[in-house]
């Protein structure tokens, strides 16, 4: 006996919907017990001054400088790093043994847990090459973190820019570095800006390599090579330690305001880029 098809569409419109529904819940209660716990720590003296007493008293300002520092440079550093990477692997090679030796690299890295990041990290940067625990040693472990997703990210979108432009591009004496210049990048823009965001969203978020490498001073961090602490480091420490469950659960809710600023940020310039483009 066959089953009617209108019934199973509606059986798989209900179940897709129950998931994404559930998916959305999950992140409303998050969301929700943070700025129900933690919102009422947040007000301008919190932002703006400095940790007392190990953080139990006064702000985040160190950290959320730390933070902003560490997202920024990681990122000024891997993004031309991997859009070159992906732009070489897509527009300058051919298929071969080598690019898939590449490409596997990348996926693997992309797979490393990231305390074997702050391992790796810690003893390259800070023992190795000398760097301490410093804003410079977090930035470069960081920079390594992040540049898989930005290399893949770019790669595919790249990849979906049809070969029809580059053939028009062509046909009209552009070379080809005017070509991916001018045509496949702009194209490609949102599926790069995407990927950016996903690693501006890893690099405020991270904990694990970025204590081992950065440290966890708290103090402001004025130049490369001195040591501070991002605001993910100051939530784990304040939790972890059992010092203060409210300031915790402040710097959480700043944190996930800051996260979704950025998006905010991101979405907005990457509906500019696509419509300039359009």
């Amino acid at each position: 006996m066959r089953t009617n098809p209108r019934i199973i569409n509606t059986l798989v419109r209900w179940g897709l919907n129950a998931q994404a529904y559930f998916t959305v819940a999950i992140l409303v209660v998050i969301i929700g017990i943070i700025f129900f716990k933690g919102f009422p720590q947040v007000n301008f003296g919190f932002i703006l001054s400095f940790p007392q007493d190990m953080g139990r008293h006064g702000g985040i300002f160190p950290a959320i400088v730390g933070t902003i520092q560490l997202a920024l440079l990681s990122i000024l550093l891997a993004t031309p790093l991997g859009v070159g990477t992906a732009i070489f692997l897509t527009e300058y090679t051919r298929e071969s043994a080598f690019t898939k030796l590449i490409r596997f690299g990348v996926e693997s890295l992309a797979g490393i847990p990231s305390i074997l990041y702050g391992l790796f990290g810690f003893i390259f940067f800070v023992i190795k090459l000398r760097m301490g625990w410093s804003l410079l040693a977090g930035v470069l472990t960081l920079t390594i973190m992040i540049l898989p997703t930005i290399i893949r990210t770019s790669e595919e979108a790249i990849r979906a820019v049809p070969r029809q432009l580059r053939i028009v591009s062509y046909s009209l004496s552009a070379s080809k570095w005017e070509t991916i210049k001018k045509v496949v990048l702009p194209a490609a823009m949102p599926g790069i800006l995407t990927g950016i965001m996903l690693s501006i969203g890893r690099a405020v978020g991270e904990t694990a390599a970025i204590i081992f490498t950065m440290g966890s001073s708290l103090r402001l961090p004025l130049s490369l090579m001195e040591s501070g602490r991002t605001m993910a480091v100051h939530f784990y420490i304040l939790a972890r330690e059992g010092i203060s469950m409210e300031k915790a659960y402040g710097t959480a809710v700043v944190l996930v305001l800051s996260i979704l600023f950025i998006n905010i940020i991101a979405y907005y310039i990457m509906n500019k880029t696509i419509a300039r483009y359009s």
